[in-house]
């Protein structure tokens, strides 16, 4: 399977606005925002998504959750934000590499789709 563009930020084939960087994941602006602050948070390692997460990677999901408010923190998203997760094809996945969307910088309604 070719790599995702996700894997090719990840080895620094594809030049990209970091956010934050350590050694378990990386968090970058998305190229087509959906708020004045969309940035994507991903695991270093390649799981698919959400629904492929197993028992032995409880310790890189936990770590994913501990740093997307650590990352809002970073973008001055005090006042809110929100966190998706597309999980397959109708969940509007697009690239099959687990991500979290981290959107902020105004008011978001509800319901989002």
């Amino acid at each position: 399977m070719p790599d995702t563009i996700f894997k090719k930020i990840i080895n620094k084939e594809i030049p990209a606005n970091i956010a934050y960087e350590d050694d378990l994941c990386i968090a970058f602006h998305d190229v087509q925002p959906k708020a004045p602050v969309h940035v994507l948070l991903i695991p270093k390692q390649e799981i698919e998504n959400v629904a492929a997460l197993t028992e032995n990677d409880r310790d890189v999901a936990g770590h994913l959750l501990v740093k997307v408010h650590e990352v809002a923190e970073l973008l001055d998203l005090e006042n809110g934000y929100r966190i998706v997760a597309n999980c397959g094809a109708d969940g509007g996945q697009s690239v099959d590499h687990l991500h979290f969307h981290i959107l902020g910088g105004r008011a978001l309604g509800w319901p989002p789709g």
